[in-house]
Formats: C-alpha cells, sequence, structure tokens
C-alpha cells in the first residue's frame, strides 16, 4: 500500500496488476453462466469503484455516507457483498476484500485520501473481467468525473464485459461531453447504464446507489419495482438489456 498514513492498512486492499485478456477463460465463464440458475435470496456481489484523484473529495466524502444505502437496499433482497475498487496519484489503483457491511466500508473509505493523477478506468474494468471469471460479479458501478484514456481500449474492455453479463453502471459527475461520451459506449456496451448527477447532489447520487445495490441483489425484478418508487431507478431501468 502507499505510504500515506490515512491509506488502507496492508491485507485491507491490494495493489491491482493489469489483467490480460484470453478468449478462452472468457468462453468457459459464459457457457457456465448459461447453464447457472439464479437462486433465490442469493447475495449480489457488487464492484464499487470511484475516481480518488484530487478533483474527487467532496464526492468522494459524499459517497462514503452514502454507501450504507447500498446495503440497506439489498438487504431487503438478499444481501450484498462490495469490493471497493479506487485509483489516484501515479498509477495507483487498489481493490479492497470483499465486504458485508456498511460499517466496515466506510471505515475503509475514511482511511483513503484523495491524490492527483489521470484516470486509471481501464484498470477498473480489467479488475472487474478478472473478478467476475474467477468468482463472478453481478455489476459495476462507477462513480467520476473526468475520462483522459483511449476510448477504443475502454470499449473493449466494456464489450468483455458484457459477454460475461455484467453490466457497468457510469456514474458521471458534472456536464464534460467527452466524459459523457465515453462513460456511454462503456455502459452501452457492457449492457448497463449511464447516469449524470449534479456536483454534490446527495440525493441524486443515493437513488443511483440504491438503485444498482436493488440489481445487483435481486436483478431486473428488484430495480422494476423500486423504479416505482424511486427516480434513480426509473432512470436506469430503461437502459440495462
Amino acid at each position: 500500500m502507499s505510504s500515506d498514513s490515512k491509506s488502507p492498512t496492508a491485507g485491507k486492499a491490494g495493489s491491482l496488476p493489469e489483467a490480460a485478456s484470453t478468449s478462452a477463460d472468457i468462453a468457459a465463464f459464459v457457457a457456465k453462466a448459461r447453464v447457472m440458475t439464479p437462486q433465490a435470496g442469493a447475495r449480489g456481489r457488487l464492484i464499487f469503484s470511484l475516481d480518488a484523484t484530487m478533483s474527487r473529495q467532496p464526492t468522494w466524502d459524499l459517497a462514503c455516507q452514502l454507501q450504507a444505502e447500498m446495503f440497506r437496499e439489498a438487504g431487503s433482497i438478499g444481501g450484498l457483498d462490495v469490493r471497493l475498487v479506487y485509483f489516484r496519484g501515479l498509477g495507483e489503483c487498489r481493490a479492497s476484500p470483499w465486504i458485508s457491511d456498511a460499517a466496515q466500508l466506510a471505515r475503509l473509505m475514511s482511511r483513503i485520501t484523495v491524490e492527483g493523477g489521470h484516470t486509471q478506468i481501464h484498470k477498473v474494468l480489467s479488475e472487474t473481467r478478472r473478478e467476475a471469471v474467477a468468482h463472478g460479479v453481478r455489476a459495476l458501478v462507477f462513480v467520476g468525473d473526468a475520462m483522459e484514456e483511449n476510448v477504443d481500449d475502454l470499449s473493449a474492455k466494456a464489450g468483455e464485459l458484457g459477454l460475461l453479463k455484467v453490466p457497468v453502471f457510469m456514474f458521471q459527475e458534472g456536464h464534460d461531453a467527452v466524459t459523457e461520451q465515453a462513460f456511454r459506449e462503456i455502459a452501452r456496451l457492457s449492457g448497463g447504464a449511464y447516469c449524470r448527477f449534479d456536483p454534490g447532489a446527495a440525493a441524486q447520487l443515493r437513488d443511483l446507489l440504491r438503485a444498482v445495490a436493488a440489481y445487483a441483489a435481486g436483478g431486473r425484478e428488484a430495480l422494476q419495482r423500486l423504479s416505482t418508487t424511486a427516480s434513480g431507478a426509473a432512470a436506469l431501468l430503461g437502459q440495462i438489456k
């Protein structure tokens, strides 16, 4: 881990290697997934990823406060396991263990400080693909405000997640047009959804996180039920495949 005293301690999170794409392991997972029947009440597995570069401090703090909403929403359906993946600084990208408790995730996030750097969305998508092939992932949610990478490379990774039936929910803070175009394409190719929220808008982000947690825990049916009372769920429902 980083030597930053506010970073999680060793064993709480690990750096991510750049996963290599192989058609064989993707094909094997897809074949297995086609014959698997979802189990009622099974816990959802959600990768929760945030941009932790310097511009993200206000939203990082907001996400720390709101992440418990994901666990509450999923708890009424079947429960939720979350893996936090974040990037910051000069090439640093970290992943936590799987966490099933909101308080534990909040403590972990509170020890992480933002640092200047460029986006590393490609690593987030690669880690999600690796974990999906190895153990299964219901969905990835990414919260950020910028994109500084090759869109074609990101699109290829998103397409791989689409083959694995892992939708990516891309939540953009702000109005940057280049970022929006890239986020929409990642969501489309993965079978996920894109939504924008205003800077510092707690209610908007809360609704979106609740919606993706409902999907991770209970699939499209759970999202459909939530959409009758939550605008965030309704916004996502019309996009996912």
